[in-house]
């Protein structure tokens, strides 16, 4: 008896290739629907290329077992598992460039001395509130970013209103400076000047 027959095989281990199948199609799937959302049109198709080749092979599986209720089970659980990991790690990730638009009705010179102190850019208006003026705050950064924006934010201006929203493009800008990119010019320099060059 083949151990493709076996009720462990059928059973148990088929069902968990499925699941597997369907945790990486579909984490590969959110991951291409946010890079389509960001216009990156080089690696959105090579995402969806994966994405549906994974889902061809676990869907023939189903298709060959079905009277096997694991089966679809699995089928079930890596979908909903494989949303669950997508989103975390796109968060990891942190792709793109998102803008924080702050309402404050304090006075808001220390919050923002700070952002631009931290290499943000800001620009500041003030405006009409509902019962009195309010400092309105926009500055765009790097998603990545966006923790330490927050973390001033509540520092500085604990009770401010604020919303943040992806930006889809971007026209040059003031961002942090980030330390992964002087290593890389620190290491360019160093192979430009290296002897025998």
């Amino acid at each position: 008896m083949s151990f493709y027959n076996t009720d462990l095989f059928t059973y148990f281990i088929l069902p968990l290739l499925i699941f597997t199948a369907r945790i990486f199609d579909v984490s590969i799937g959110t991951l291409r629907i946010i890079f389509v959302s960001k216009g990156k049109k080089l690696v959105a198709p090579i995402l969806g290329f994966f994405e549906v080749l994974i889902w061809i092979i676990a869907i023939s599986k189903i298709m060959q077992h079905t009277n096997n209720i694991a089966c679809y089970i699995g089928y079930a659980a890596g979908f909903a598992t494989g949303n669950y990991i997508g989103m975390i790690i796109e968060e990891k990730l942190a792709i793109g460039v998102v803008i924080i638009r702050i309402i404050t009705g304090q006075f808001a010179s220390a919050l923002i001395k700070k952002l631009i102190a931290d290499g943000y850019g800001v620009t500041s208006v003030e405006a009409d509130g509902a019962n009195h003026k309010v400092h309105i705050i926009f500055t765009i950064l790097n998603r990545k970013d966006l923790s330490n924006a927050l973390k001033t934010i509540q520092e500085h201006n604990p009770k401010a209103f604020y919303t943040v929203e992806d930006v889809r493009l971007v026209n040059e800008g003031i961002f942090p400076v980030q330390k992964s990119l002087l290593k890389k010019q620190f290491a360019g320099l160093i192979l430009k000047w290296r002897p025998g060059k």
